[in-house]
């Protein structure tokens, strides 16, 4: 498939929903092996889902948790073929503005090192050392609002 152009914004209703959990089933789980039980954490209901659509497919997907005057940012991911394409990047920034319109001064999220640069590239930075969650490297990083 070839991503042309997409629209990121929050989830709508319950379909949506199942499809962002179905896309990050695919990714953290199938993917990355990540068991189920981890990465279905119970925090769904509270959370802000964000998606990706293009041409009526969600293809991309993050989750941002409210707490006080920081904002969790975690669960971001995109489908396969839709990688390398600006959508990671879309995600972010709008978790960005829907942080600051929910008053947060922060984000925090853990990153799996991999990806490091591309939260850097927005403005995240590390904080603390290099640790292990769900058997994948990952790096704790802060972004001030």
């Amino acid at each position: 498939m070839s991503v042309v152009s997409y629209q990121v914004r929050r989830a709508r209703g319950n379909d949506e929903m199942q499809e962002a959990l179905a896309l990050r089933r695919e990714v953290f789980c199938r993917e990355q092996g990540v068991p189920e039980f981890e990465e279905l954490d119970g925090r769904d209901p509270e959370g802000i889902h964000l998606v990706a659509v293009t041409d009526g497919e969600l293809v991309g997907t993050c989750r941002l948790l409210h707490v006080g005057h920081t904002v969790q940012f975690s669960r971001l991911a995109v489908r396969t073929d839709a990688r390398r394409r600006g959508i990671a990047t879309k995600l972010l920034e709008l978790a960005d503005a829907e942080s600051r319109a929910l008053g947060a001064k922060r984000l925090v999220l853990h990153a799996q090192t991999y990806a490091q640069g591309l939260y850097e590239g927005v403005g995240y930075r590390p904080r603390g050392k290099v640790f292990v969650e769900a058997g994948i490297e990952h790096v704790a990083m802060e972004k001030v609002l």
